[in-house]
């Protein structure tokens, strides 16, 4: 395989800044990265899935590895993901890396990826993360409404809606790992960055982990400050329609 220093360094990045914002207690969160790369034909593909992905035909993935901390992946990041190949079906892979299994959110980050693939866009990486303040909003009935969630969000910082113009996607309650949530998130996410799990985390997708980051930090900003009005008494009333309108023309 061809060198993947650059990656495995925005890789410990990106797991540091995530790690230090306590977006992920424990082992929680992930984060997949499709790479470009050649490799021996001869391996074995003996890791069957339940789903076939096949416009993921012969596709390489750095993933993060199971029960891994992203404190650790920060300080080692070869160590603690695998790198793994999809068949020519898109329903096994083989690991071209040796020590730890994939995460257990696979079955998600495939989904994901395979949409992507679809619909032809360049979107390469995807993060999972246990965003506290986002994640605090879908503990409110009121937000657990998508309409509701949005305007909320771009109600309280002219960031939010001038880098996340179409918004979040909210997910209802699903177990994690499961096929359901995965082929929910692939519809959140189909006209959505952010797919936000209700009362669990979120995922993001962007052409690199940065940008996945980045995403995840000006949404979870906007839930901070309405929290930060409320609790000292105020109403967070946000900007008016008016002035998002205007900053919604803004070219970037």
């Amino acid at each position: 395989m061809k060198d993947l220093s650059s990656i495995y360094y925005e890789i410990a990045e990106v797991s540091e800044l995530i790690h230090l914002k306590g977006w992920a207690e424990k082992n929680a969160g992930n984060f997949s990265c499709k790479i470009v790369s050649k490799v021996d034909s001869s391996l074995v593909f003996e890791h069957k899935l339940p789903v076939a992905y096949p416009l993921l035909s012969d596709c390489i993935f750095i993933i993060t590895g199971k029960g891994t901390r992203m404190r650790n992946i920060a300080k080692s990041p070869e160590s603690n993901t695998v790198v793994i190949k999809m068949n020519a079906l898109g329903d096994s892979y083989g690991y071209l890396s040796e020590g730890i299994p994939v995460t257990s959110e696979l079955i998600t980050h495939l989904a994901i990826h395979n949409m992507i693939a679809e619909r032809g866009s360049n979107e390469r990486t995807v993060i999972h993360s246990h965003v506290t303040e986002l994640i605090a909003l879908t503990h409110i009935d009121e937000y657990c409404n998508q309409e509701n969630l949005n305007n909320l969000l771009w109600r309280m910082h002219p960031e939010t809606i001038m880098f996340i113009p179409n918004g979040v996607g909210f997910v209802p309650f699903e177990m994690p790992g499961s096929e359901n949530i995965a082929k929910l998130t692939v519809e959140a996410l189909k006209s959505h960055p952010i797919a936000l799990w209700e009362k669990h985390g979120v995922f993001s997708i962007a052409d690199n982990l940065n940008d996945c980051y980045d995403l995840l930090d000006i949404a979870a900003k906007s839930a901070k400050i309405y929290f930060m009005i409320a609790q000292s008494g105020n109403d967070p009333k946000g900007l008016t329609s008016n002035q998002l309108d205007r900053l919604s023309s803004i070219d970037f």
